[in-house]
C-alpha cells in the first residue's frame, strides 16, 4: 500500500480554505477527528492553522461501533461525539471547528447545539487531499450558489424529467434550502469542502412520481457508476417500488430492506450540483477508501436525489443513498435551471 507524505501544496490548499473561513492569527481552532479519520487531513489542518498563526487544539474521539447490520457510508451524520458534554462545550468555545470526522457533522445530532453557541464549522470531506486541492475557493461559485439557494427558497414546485423516463414532482412550499460553496465565515454556520451544491429538504408528503436512474448515473453510497437502469416509484415521499433487472437494482433493494426501517425508503433531499471544476469521472480515479464522493455531488448540472433522514419532515434513519443523476431537466416554477444535464445561465 502506498503511504502518502505531507506535501507543501496541500498545506497551501488548506490555508486557502481557512483564509476564506476568516481564520486570523491568534484565533482558537478545534480540529475534531476520530480514531478512523484520515490522518493525513488531520495533520494538514493542524499545519495550515499553525502556519497562519492560529492556535489549534485537537479533539479526538474513538470511532464508535457500527450497531447496524449493514455498512454505513456517506450519511453526513457522524456519531463520533456520542453526545459527550465536555466535547460539545469545547467545540462551542473554539469559535472555528475543523471537522475531520469520517462521516462529518452536517446532520449530526450535536451540530445545532454547537452552531447555536456561535461556532462555525468547516466539514472537510473524507477525501484524499489531491481531490481537495483541485476544489479551490471560487468567489464566483459563491455568488451563483447564493442565487440558486434564493431561487429555491422562493420556489413552489420543482419538476424533474429526463429522456430515460423520470417524471418527478416536488411541492417546495416550506422546504428548507441550503447552499454550500465550500467555506463559511459567519458564526453559527456550517459548510463542507468541496462545495458547489444547493439542496432542499421538502416537508412531509410533498414528493411524487417516477425517477429513472440510467446507466452512468451514480450510487455514491456504493461508489458505483450504474450499468443498468433502476426505476423508482415515489408516493408521498416514499419509494414504493424499485424495479430493475441488473445488479444495481438488486443491490439497492437489498440495502434498503436490510435496515428494516420504512424511513430508509423516504426522500431526504433534492438539489443540483453547480461546481464547474467538479469532474464526473473523478469517482473512477480513486480507490474507494480514498474518496467520499463529495466532488461528484457537486458536478455541474447533476440532479442530486437522496433517500434517508429528513429532520424537516420529521424523519430519522441511518439508511441513506446519495444518487447523482445526469441528463435530467430541472424546472423551478416552470423555469429550467438544468436542461438535459446542463446547468443554465440563470444564476449570474
Amino acid at each position: 500500500m502506498l503511504a502518502d507524505r505531507i506535501e507543501a501544496k496541500w498545506i497551501d490548499a488548506f490555508c486557502e480554505i481557512f483564509e476564506r473561513c476568516a481564520v486570523k492569527a491568534g484565533d482558537t481552532a478545534a480540529i475534531l477527528s476520530e480514531t478512523q479519520s484520515r490522518a493525513l487531513n488531520v495533520h494538514l489542518a493542524e499545519l495550515a492553522l499553525l502556519r497562519m498563526g492560529a492556535r489549534p487544539f485537537h479533539v479526538v474521539m474513538p470511532t464508535p461501533r457500527n450497531r447496524n447490520i449493514v455498512p454505513v457510508r456517506s450519511t453526513g451524520a457522524s456519531e463520533a461525539i456520542q453526545k459527550l458534554g465536555p466535547v460539545i462545550t469545547a467545540l462551542q468555545q473554539a469559535g472555528f471547528v475543523v471537522d475531520c470526522t469520517v462521516e462529518g457533522l452536517m446532520h449530526a445530532v450535536e451540530t445545532p447545539e454547537i452552531l447555536k453557541a456561535g461556532a462555525r464549522i468547516l466539514v472537510i470531506s473524507n477525501e484524499h487531499p489531491e481531490a481537495l486541492e483541485r476544489m479551490v475557493p471560487d468567489p464566483a461559485l459563491e455568488k451563483r450558489v447564493r442565487a440558486a439557494a434564493k431561487m429555491l427558497r422562493g420556489t413552489k414546485r420543482m419538476r424533474v424529467t429526463s429522456k430515460a423516463g423520470t417524471a418527478l414532482d416536488v411541492d417546495m412550499v416550506g422546504a428548507s434550502t441550503v447552499g454550500v460553496w465550500g467555506w463559511t465565515d459567519k458564526p453559527g454556520t456550517l459548510a463542507h469542502w468541496p462545495g458547489g451544491i444547493v439542496v432542499s429538504f421538502p416537508k412531509s408528503g410533498t414528493i411524487n412520481g417516477t425517477l429513472v436512474m440510467a446507466p452512468g448515473d451514480i450510487n455514491l453510497t456504493f461508489k458505483r457508476y450504474l450499468t443498468s437502469p433502476v426505476t423508482m416509484t415515489l408516493k408521498d415521499d416514499y419509494v414504493v417500488e424499485l424495479e430493475g433487472e441488473g445488479t444495481d437494482a438488486a443491490m439497492m433493494r437489498a440495502y434498503l430492506a436490510a435496515w428494516g426501517d420504512r424511513e430508509a425508503y423516504a426522500v431526504s433531499h433534492v438539489g443540483f450540483g453547480m461546481n464547474p471544476g467538479a469532474r464526473y469521472e473523478a469517482l473512477s480515479m480513486y480507490d474507494q477508501r480514498d474518496t467520499n464522493g463529495t466532488e461528484i455531488r457537486a458536478v455541474s448540472g447533476n440532479f442530486l436525489f437522496s433517500t434517508g433522514a429528513n429532520e424537516f419532515a420529521g424523519r430519522y434513519t441511518a439508511g441513506h443513498f446519495d444518487l447523482p443523476m445526469m441528463g435530467t431537466t430541472i424546472e423551478l416554477d416552470g423555469v429550467a435551471v438544468v436542461r438535459e444535464g446542463v446547468l443554465q445561465d440563470v444564476f449570474g
